[in-house]
Parts: structure tokens; C-alpha cells; sequence
């Protein structure tokens, strides 16, 4: 059984990894935090586990691997921590804030030997499973565009660190939920090489307004929109091909305008349509708990060493996007990526 030490046990280390562990079959040994109400749910949820207040103090537990639950803008430092006492890792997205700390993190890991990857659950999502699927049938024929939006109806923003941070302590959509949006765009079309971005800060000190125009190394166009002042979201996702299109209005039961053609049930992922012809289609089963079965087979090994599930030069490329984003945004261009 894989032993877990979890830094951090808030929304992200409570609410999204400790179930998705148990539901891995990983145990949580220890958990990282000073905060008495998170120390309390931490020991009702996890009967004998142990909880300090440092991260040293976790790692001289001598877990499996680390999970890391903090904010954004201590993941480097801590990932280079992890990696320097020789436990691998589990950075929650995003690895860094910006692509040259996270280049920093992946080569000492690299030199070091130490296993790191980062939680890029939405991977195992059944909507991206699924499209995964229509491409490499060739349902949509040539990809030429694929829209993802995130958008929702949020005026008032949460009482978090997410919301009240600064983009370079970790704040912010572009930072949040674009690092699943990009890394989603890369992973079915493949690197990018050019990055333009409109940003704007509404309600929160970081964006909470963000759209970015991405040009894949295939000649693919991603354009991906994160919103929190959407009071009518749009269609989660479109990829017009040459062939057909697919189309998925919904998404975890976040209000649509598109009651016509929102998910019939658990089984349903969308249309695939041609101007008047529609047709449904299955939903590829998966689930952001195969992440860490995947984690649990390359730290305790067995029938050779698997590979981490996510790999972390990934994560520095989706930085590099983000990045040029900023710049993008700041200098009202098109940015040029090396690829």
C-alpha cells in the first residue's frame, strides 16, 4: 500500500486528493498543516495519522511519496525540498508560477533521480478521454479548431487564497484553471508554438478574466476561455474538424443555456454533428483517482519501474504557454514559442 504524506488540508488537500487516495488505495500517514479545525478533520478522516506542522517534520515520517496540496506559490520550493531528501513527489497543478522555476524543479528532480510528476487529473476526465478517443478514430477528420471554455457565474468571489492571491504567489484563472486547459490543448493537438492572450483582473487581484489563441505545432488552433463573471456560460467544448464536429454543452452540473442538448445521462458526452445531422456519444470511462493508481505502480514498482502518469517536462511547457500569455496580454502580440 502506498503511504502518503500530504502537505496541506484544505479544499484541495481534503476536498480533491485525500478521497481520491483512499479510493486509489493509497493511505495518508501524514499530514502537513497548523491549522487546528484541518488538524481535526485530518485525524477523524484518517485514523492514526500523524500531523505536524513543517514539511521537514512530514518527510523525516518517511512516506512513499508527497502529495503536494499547498498553494501555488510555494510548489517549487517545496518540490526542490522533496527532491533533495530523495522522496518523490506529487506537485498539485501548477508546478510552479512561471516556467523557468518549474524548468529548475524538473531538472534537479532529473539529476537527483527522484520520481516527480504533477496532478493533472482533468487527464482522466471522461470528456477528455472520449475526445481522445474521436481523434484517434478520425470521427472529426483534420482537427482545425478545439474551443474549451471554464467559465461560471461568480460575482462575488470566494474567501480564499486562490482568489485573494497575486499571480506570482499563485493567484489567479490563468494559473488555476488554464493549466488544465493547456495542458488538455497540448495533449490532444500536440506543442504549441504561438501564444496570444487577452487578461483582465475584475473581482479578484489576479485574472479572473482570461482568453488565450493558441497555434499548435500541427497547424491545430486551440482557443481556450477561463471566466468568472459568466452569467451565461458557453458550450464546455467544440473541435470543428473537416469531417464533423463534437460538441459537450455541460460540465459537472454547472448551469447551461443549453438544455436541448445537455447530457441525457452518466453515459452521455456529447453530439457529434455535421450542419443538421446529430448523433450522441459514449462517454470513455475513467477517473481522476486512476492518477494515483498510476503513482502507487511507479514508486512501489513491480513488473519493472512504470513511469510517472503525468510527465513533468509536460507541466514546463504548459508554464512556457502561460508565460507568453502574460507577455501576450501586456504587449497586445502574437508570441513566438521555440519548439
Amino acid at each position: 500500500m502506498l503511504r502518503v504524506g500530504l502537505v496541506g488540508y484544505g479544499d484541495a488537500g481534503r476536498g480533491i486528493h485525500s478521497p481520491l487516495l483512499r479510493r486509489a488505495g493509497a493511505r495518508v500517514t501524514a499530514v502537513q498543516t497548523r491549522h487546528p479545525g484541518r488538524s481535526a478533520a485530518a485525524v477523524a478522516d484518517h485514523p492514526g495519522v500523524q500531523v505536524v506542522s513543517s514539511l521537514a517534520e512530514l518527510l523525516d515520517t518517511g512516506p512513499d511519496v508527497v502529495v503536494l496540496a499547498s498553494p501555488s506559490g510555494v510548489h517549487a520550493a517545496q518540490a526542490l525540498a522533496c527532491v533533495r531528501a530523495g522522496v518523490p513527489v506529487v506537485v498539485d497543478k501548477p508546478l510552479a508560477t512561471d516556467a523557468a522555476s518549474a524548468r529548475t524543479v524538473v531538472q534537479a528532480a532529473e539529476q537527483a533521480g527522484v520520481p516527480l510528476t504533477v496532478f493533472q487529473n482533468r487527464r482522466w476526465d471522461g470528456e477528455h478521454l472520449t475526445l481522445r478517443r474521436l481523434l484517434a478514430d478520425g470521427a472529426l477528420g483534420e482537427v482545425i479548431r478545439f474551443e474549451r471554455r471554464w467559465e461560471r457565474w461568480r460575482p462575488v468571489p470566494k474567501d480564499r487564497w486562490r482568489e485573494n492571491a497575486a499571480p506570482a504567489d499563485g493567484g489567479g484563472l490563468l494559473l488555476d484553471l488554464h493549466t488544465h486547459l493547456v495542458d488538455s490543448a497540448v495533449q490532444l493537438l500536440g506543442p504549441v508554438t504561438a501564444v496570444y492572450a487577452e487578461l483582465a483582473a475584475r473581482t479578484t487581484p489576479a485574472e479572473d478574466d482570461a482568453f488565450l489563441a493558441l497555434t499548435h505545432l500541427s497547424g491545430a488552433r486551440s482557443h481556450l476561455g477561463a471566466l468568472s463573471l459568466a452569467a451565461a456560460p458557453g458550450p464546455r467544448t467544440r473541435v470543428l474538424g473537416t469531417r464533423a464536429a463534437y460538441v459537450a454543452t455541460s460540465f459537472e452540473a454547472e448551469p447551461t443555456a443549453f438544455a436541448d442538448l445537455a447530457d441525457l445521462d452518466d453515459d452521455h458526452a456529447g453530439w457529434l454533428v455535421a450542419g443538421a445531422d446529430r448523433t450522441p456519444v459514449r462517454r470513455e470511462p475513467g477517473h481522476h483517482a486512476d492518477f494515483y493508481a498510476a503513482v502507487a505502480r511507479a514508486v512501489l514498482g513491480g513488473g519493472g519501474q512504470p513511469a510517472m502518469p503525468v510527465q513533468p517536462w509536460d507541466a514546463v511547457h504548459v508554464l512556457e504557454v502561460i508565460d507568453a500569455a502574460r507577455v501576450s496580454a501586456a504587449e497586445a502580440r502574437v508570441v513566438r514559442l521555440d519548439r
